[in-house]
């Protein structure tokens, strides 16, 4: 059987679902690899390291694979490239994508978004979402550092002692607690907070202090948050704006896919902040944590510069594709049988992350949002 490896068209996505190292693991598992031309190249992986671990490098790859892997989801053109019944497994944004999830039916192909894994502790080594994040929130802090016009660590010196800089990090997920421990390890001074109590504990672990805002805690499902009420929001709003006027740096990282970003900082918020600050927004492609934020620009609030983010994984390709690549190859393993790909549609990850197969849309409530458009 075959796994095709595509060569990402989205424009600035630099990373590749596949690097030359885990090759001779998907040979292993009795898969022939091949990959189109310059898949790898903007994530500094070039074709011959792919053909010298075992891989052919065709650029009809995906119409003769059973197996297609790539980071965004494919194009139409690329889908109506591949054989009936083969397979694609990347990052699907299924319900933003409707008519794609029906043309996918209609062509009859399995489609495994890495998105809707479930978060369980037996899918931790599939988890894309957490893998992703992780590099996200280590290029936040350095953004912040690098916009900064000072130093993070604090500096004595026979000239005189130069204060640490002091961030606020609001969301602890993965890409949260990742940003808090890049922050600390530049050596600034860093408060966090996130709505969920149990946070707390993980945020004193990394070194930083918690916030505590004495409010009511919102545990969601699955390590998510959940809603608050405007309410609770204003206040919340109210009791950060202190916390916030007083940083040097900001980093914002609370998200949950398939819903809008909560707003957790008003412009009036910004403009509090000191001159030469930093807002570094990473929750700004799906409507931002920050008012006024904007995808892949800079701008000016009060005397804040407001970064928002845009594909960040993206810019550290490389080591963004290694962890992405583990996790297919990881979920690869659990769905390859004695006969080769053979998905286990009554095993809770597979079944899980399944938005189509066999002509049918059967993630349930993927098809009831796809009936209720019709």
């Amino acid at each position: 059987m075959l796994v095709a490896i595509v060569k990402e068209t989205l424009d600035g996505e630099a990373r590749v679902a596949m690097v030359p190292e885990l090759v001779s693991k998907l040979k292993d598992l009795g898969y022939d690899v091949s990959i189109e031309p310059d898949a790898g190249r903007a994530a500094q992986y070039a074709d011959e390291e792919y053909a010298d671990a075992g891989a052919l490098i065709d650029e009809n790859a995906i119409e003769y694979a059973d197996v297609v892997l790539s980071v965004q989801p494919l194009t139409t053109a690329q889908l109506r490239n591949l054989r009936t019944g083969a397979a694609a497994i990347s990052f699907f944004p299924a319900m933003q994508s409707l008519p794609a999830v029906a043309e996918r039916r209609d062509l009859d192909l399995s489609t495994f978004a890495v998105e809707l894994i479930p978060r369980i502790s037996r899918a931790q080594s599939m988890d894309a979402l957490s893998s992703q994040a992780l590099v996200a929130g280590y290029r936040c802090a350095i953004v912040a550092a690098g916009r900064l016009r000072r130093f993070f660590p604090l500096n004595v010196t026979a000239a005189g002692t130069v204060p640490p800089a002091e961030v606020v990090v609001l969301g602890a997920g993965v890409a949260g607690l990742q940003a808090i421990a890049t922050s600390k390890r530049l050596g600034a001074v860093v408060k966090a907070y996130d709505v969920r109590a149990a946070a707390a504990e993980e945020i004193r672990s990394m070194g930083a202090i918690a916030i505590d805002l004495e409010l009511d805690s919102l545990e969601g499902s699955g390590g998510y948050a959940r809603e608050m009420t405007e309410d609770r929001a204003e206040r919340q709003r109210e009791l950060l704006t202190p916390y916030i006027a007083a940083a040097d740096a900001l980093i914002t990282t609370a998200a949950v896919p398939g819903r809008a970003a909560p707003k957790l900082v008003t412009t009036a918020m910004v403009e509090t902040m000191k001159p030469g600050s930093v807002v570094v927004d990473l929750a700004a492609e799906s409507g931002g944590n920050v008012e006024g934020s904007v995808p892949g620009s800079v701008v000016q609030v009060g005397n804040a510069q407001v970064w928002g983010a845009h594909n960040v994984p993206s810019q550290m390709p490389g080591p963004a594709s290694k962890l992405y690549a583990q996790n297919l190859l990881n979920l690869l393993t659990l769905m390859t049988g004695d006969d080769g790909f053979a998905p286990d549609f009554e095993d809770e990850i597979v079944a899980g992350c399944c938005v189509t197969h066999a002509g049918h849309v059967v993630n349930e409530t993927i098809r009831e949002a796809l009936e209720n458009a019709s």
